[in-house]
């Protein structure tokens, strides 16, 4: 097998017109897949080299600042980053849950996102945050949000020359609370049964102005509620008004029965994780 390592974008998009030329970011799917035989890929084009991938720092949007997140950053260097400790602390909270220390030195969170698993970590907190995703080609860049991106388990928008190069998220407004809560099997190293990520903008009274809520783990991708929004606007995060929005929940969400847990387990705990707001 054929590894290379361009350094810019430019060689980049070179190595992957090759035949058969798959990329490589850190690997802890992929080379599973390779070791296993379930993957035959000739020639990998890994993209640790290319600095326009990685690196975090603000950055101007289209609707205003954001914090660009190179996608082959590793997940400790997500984690690590003073920023996003203080911006974005769900996603914070997320990735220190996700798999463990050498798997998080090694993975990225482009590759989080490739991988598109309903279970994914970093899939609902950014979600909740209205991230977009740069996606870059020999044609240029384009943007999409993360839902768009996602297209079911395995499958995303990426077409076959291009990569992703950034999640590029909006910063929220001063005082968001951020939450982020999984429940697994075990407690660590667990892949995530029901998770969920919540950003809620309060007024001074203690009602809810603004939510987003995204669920992982229930869904063939990421899943909203908004009609479980809807029905904290205007409400004190009570458990009386969190319990009528997690009965919407429970209705509305159509999680499947896996290895890992049934449908009507997933159903109740998306509802119950709902009711832990109450503690902010």
């Amino acid at each position: 097998m054929n590894v290379t390592f361009p350094t810019s974008l430019a060689e980049l998009f070179a190595s992957l017109a090759e035949p058969g030329a798959r990329v490589l970011a850190g690997g802890t799917d992929l080379l599973v897949r390779l070791r296993s035989g379930r993957d035959a890929s000739p020639a990998l084009v890994s993209l640790e080299r290319v600095p326009e991938l990685r690196g975090i720092g603000l950055a101007d949007g289209p609707a205003g600042q954001t914090l660009r997140l190179g996608a082959a950053s590793t997940l400790t260097e997500v984690l690590e980053h003073p920023l996003v400790h203080e911006l974005l602390p769900v996603l914070a909270r997320a990735l220190a849950v996700l798999g463990s220390p050498p798997i998080r030195n090694m993975g990225t969170l482009g590759g989080n996102l490739c991988t598109a698993s309903p279970a994914g970590d970093c899939l609902p907190p950014l979600a909740a945050l209205g991230a977009e995703l740069e996606l870059a080609s020999a044609r240029g860049l384009r943007r999409l949000p993360l839902e768009a991106f996602l297209l079911g388990p395995g499958r995303t928008a990426l077409v076959p020359d291009e990569v992703l190069a950034a999640v590029c998220v909006p910063l929220p407004e001063p005082g968001t609370l951020q939450h982020f809560e999984k429940v697994g099997r075990r407690n660590a190293l667990a892949i995530a049964v029901v998770s969920l990520a919540a950003l809620l903008r309060l007024d001074a009274s203690g009602r809810v102005m603004d939510a987003r809520l995204a669920w992982g783990s229930v869904a063939p991708t990421v899943w909203r509620c908004p009609e479980a929004e809807a029905a904290l606007a205007g409400r004190r995060l009570t458990l009386t008004a969190l319990g009528r929005a997690a009965a919407i929940v429970r209705r509305r969400v159509r999680p499947i029965d896996d290895i890992r847990a049934s449908a009507g387990y997933r159903r109740e705990v998306a509802g119950n994780l709902l009711l832990r707001l109450a503690e902010l």
